[in-house]
């Protein structure tokens, strides 16, 4: 049976969008190619580190939620130390309260992403109907 993980890794904020979605599409590969499921990513963006690392003291971090095997984590870790463009990576398994928990963080953030997208158009019309009155 199948373990769930979950890797947080730090690149490098030197990396152009370009580059830094390279960076992520390899490890995605590097995880199906080893036969795991991804089933969540988020993307952080650029975050002050708590402390400098190599001298920089921010990064981009991403987060991706997986199920495999065990040795697929020792390849991943394997190459996030070959890759110069991480900074600091961290990979934990995820017991039944940590899945729960991020199932409910994924929900909450559609529904609000849904809830922000019905309250634009309304906010446009407010502003359109404000511009153009109707003359009675």
């Amino acid at each position: 049976m199948a373990n769930h993980y979950e890797t947080v890794f730090i690149m490098t904020p030197v990396l152009s969008e370009e580059q830094m979605k390279e960076t992520v599409q390899k490890f995605e590969k590097i995880l199906t190619d080893q036969g795991a499921e991804i089933v969540h990513q988020e993307n952080w963006g650029l975050r002050k580190l708590e402390y400098p690392i190599q001298k920089k003291s921010s990064g981009f971090y991403h987060l991706i939620e997986f199920k495999a095997d065990g040795n697929v984590v020792n390849e991943l870790e394997l190459q996030y130390r070959r890759d110069e463009r991480i900074i600091r990576f961290l990979t934990v398994t995820m017991d039944k309260y940590a899945i729960a928990f991020a199932e409910k963080r994924r929900n909450n953030r559609k529904e609000k992403a849904a809830a922000q997208e019905e309250q634009q158009p309304v906010a446009e019309e407010v502003v359109n109907q404000e511009s153009n009155p109707v003359e009675a």
